[in-house]
């Protein structure tokens, strides 16, 4: 049987139905699939003398996002070609920033005896901190005389609104691969994205050099992934690149890399496509992005869709056909290499930074005076966890902070707003609350930390799900749990996952590191918590990934913690006396010398249930002479980062958040209705 997939109308479920998949795949992607997978858990070897995979000639197909009314009208569109406008999108740790390092280094964007950092484009320091990357940035090389500018995305899913709006910027996108993990929960969500914007796909097997690679069984799992979110015949035939980032290799065969990476940068020319432009129509810029510079002001950046773009133009700033405004370009940047550079003018499908527009808001249009039209704005999914923010009502308010008035917190959530599309703010049920809503726990903890670092004090709430009713029938969000455990812990892990109502629906041993990959559907509110322990069921060694999958009916009660805590039910400063008596009862948060207040959970009980205790008693001084001075030995306290405590509390508890402390304790509001 032979397929022509150049001229074939068919769907990829046609074809799957007309042919072996195994052969259809050997045709898409020019590998051998002759060996097709082996037996779980054991390791894949390709032949040593195995013929290169045949260049891939790739296409973008049409967006199936639904377009305006203003682009109904038929347009004729110039393709640009000397620019490529691409986004590097992956799962957390497959290794973005790194081959995006590599590609500047070979593009010599440095001067050779310019010493640079590991993963340049995380330059935010809770990026380095935490080793992910929340904000995407971007940059630009040339190679043989073609632009192209760079996106580095996040990894996280949690920060999955960041790439959504990226996607709008771009023509095609790379997507990395880990050679041993093959696609991942986020690889699917981003995938999915940029398959309905219709963008071309060149994929990365990256860390190519690890021992247990497989890279047959990825490519075959990336191209199943294709077929499974529906991708056309020509997204289905995508260009596979092995590549080594941290050594700066590339190759079509991963038994032969070249020297550097320049496999990798022909694909990119070869595969994505030149932006489409309307060259002599209208000015339209979509604003996907904003920052913030004490000089300057509002930085808008975006892709010019149409038009030439110059400094001193005045334009008309559009979120509808209804609602416009008029201003001016004061200055205008394009990216040149790893910095913004000044120019007069931008022309249609180059990415730029605009200066000079007050108030512009990410999905806004850049549009020309007199004939300009909007684009369609940003669309980004729902939030799933919500949490409340609060002021400082502790005994301890007003030490550490310096912003702690509910006006201050206000201001600061609402800036969030402007740059921040996935995360929501609703007034709660007093004038000192707000409910913020995000993508998952982590997306609202970043904030935390960045308001934190900022000066501001003020109390969060546990985060808690947010449910739908339809037809009268309650749903909550589910999502799709990873975990990568080593074999001898996979008994623990599986009952923990199961008592939180997670269903498992794949199972995959990996070669020769003896690990396993467990692939659970499970509630978000099953998930709140389980990261310490898994780390704890696992001594340290599980790795937990999660991706929102979809709304499904109510799972039923959930038990998060089976503990209680220890409470200080006075004010004052810890003793060593104290403590040795309390440690019994179960671990501490506190170690001497420490000042707490009445209500400041101190530690973990050791029972289900809380317990007040004193860790502020002295030794009488009646009892010196008939004791003996005994040596008191204390148990190092616990250290709890502020994920760890916000994972923690329960119900009736809070966060208190200062820029240099974080305390648990009880809310005192709930304990005033436990009372009644």
């Amino acid at each position: 049987m032979e397929l022509s997939l150049s001229t074939s109308s068919a769907s990829p479920a046609v074809l799957r139905r007309q042919a072996s998949p195994l052969l259809y795949k050997q045709q898409v992607l020019g590998v051998s699939f002759a060996s097709a997978l082996k037996p779980r858990g054991g390791a894949l070897r390709f032949p040593s003398r195995r013929p290169l995979p045949r260049p891939i000639s790739c296409s973008a197909s049409p967006s199936t996002v639904e377009p305006s009314s203003v682009e109904v009208k038929k347009k004729q569109l110039d393709r640009r070609n000397d620019v490529r406008n691409i986004a590097i999108v992956a799962h957390v740790d497959h290794g973005k920033t790194t081959l995006v390092d590599s590609m500047l280094r070979q593009a010599k964007v440095f001067r050779d005896n310019q010493v640079m950092q590991e993963r340049i484009m995380d330059s935010n320091d809770l990026e380095r901190e935490r080793g992910i990357t929340i904000l995407s940035k971007n940059t630009s090389i040339t190679y043989k005389n073609t632009k192209v500018n760079i996106i580095d995305t996040p990894g996280h899913s949690d920060f999955g609104g960041e790439v959504e709006r990226v996607l709008n910027m771009v023509d095609g996108v790379l997507l990395v691969v880990d050679s041993v993990e093959g696609p991942m929960p986020q690889t699917r969500f981003v995938l999915k994205k940029a398959l309905e914007f219709g963008h071309a796909v060149v994929v990365v097997v990256n860390k190519i050099d690890r021992p247990s690679a497989r890279p047959e069984f990825v490519v075959n799992s990336t191209f199943e992934l294709f077929i499974e979110l529906n991708a056309t015949d020509e997204q289905c035939d995508f260009q596979a690149i092995y590549a080594s980032g941290i050594k700066g290799k590339a190759g079509l065969s991963p038994d032969d890399l070249a020297e550097d990476l320049g496999p990798l940068f022909e694909a990119i020319i070869r595969c994505v496509p030149g932006p489409n432009i309307e060259k002599d129509g209208a000015l339209q810029m979509l604003a996907t992005n904003i920052e913030y510079d004490e000089h300057k002001g509002r930085i808008a950046i975006g892709r010019l869709h149409a038009g030439v773009l110059r400094k001193g133009m005045d334009v008309r700033v559009c979120t509808s056909e209804d609602s416009c405004r008029f201003a001016r370009v004061s200055e205008l940047f394009v990216y040149e290499k790893f910095y913004r550079v000044p120019t007069d003018s931008v022309e249609a499908g180059d990415i730029c930074a605009v200066c000079g527009i007050d108030n512009i808001q990410i999905g806004e249009t850049i549009a020309d005076k007199v004939h300009g039209k909007p684009l369609p704005t940003i669309k980004v999914e729902e939030p799933t966890v919500k949490m409340s923010f609060s002021v400082n009502t502790s005994p301890f308010s007003g030490r550490e902070g310096k912003y702690v008035t509910s006006r201050n917190l206000r201001d600061r959530l609402n800036r969030e707003l402007e740059r921040n599309l996935a995360m929501k703010v609703e007034d709660g049920e007093t004038a000192d609350t707000f409910i913020v809503s995000g993508r998952g726990t982590l997306h609202i903890t970043i904030l935390i930390e960045n308001m934190r670092r900022e000066g501001y004090e003020f109390m969060v709430g546990p985060p808690k799900v947010i449910n739908k009713r339809v037809n009268d029938k309650l749903l909550e969000p589910y999502e799709i749990a990873t975990v990568e455990v080593p074999e001898a812990h996979m008994g623990p892990v599986v009952e923990l996952l199961g008592k939180r109502r997670g269903q498992m629906f794949d199972m995959q041993g990996v070669g020769s590191e003896g690990t396993t990959f467990l692939r659970y559907k499970i509630p978000t509110r099953g998930l709140l918590g389980l990261r310490n322990a898994i780390l704890t069921a696992s001594r340290g060694t599980a790795i937990l990934n999660t991706v929102f999958d979809s709304y499904g009916p109510w799972a039923g009660d959930i038990s998060t913690r089976d503990l209680g805590s220890l409470v200080a039910f006075e004010d004052g400063t810890s003793t060593s006396y104290a403590l040795a008596s309390a440690q019994e009862r179960g671990q501490m948060f506190v170690g001497s010398g420490v000042d707490v207040y009445k209500g400041q959970i101190v530690g973990i009980h050791q029972r289900p249930g809380d317990l007040g205790l004193n860790i502020c008693k002295k030794k009488a001084a009646t009892n010196i002479r008939s004791n003996k001075d005994v040596t008191v030995i204390l148990d190092t306290p616990l250290t709890y980062s502020l994920d760890d405590c916000i994972e923690y509390i329960e119900e009736d508890e809070l966060v208190e958040v200062t820029p240099s402390s974080i305390r648990m304790c009880k809310n005192p509001k709930m304990a005033k209705k436990g009372r009644q």
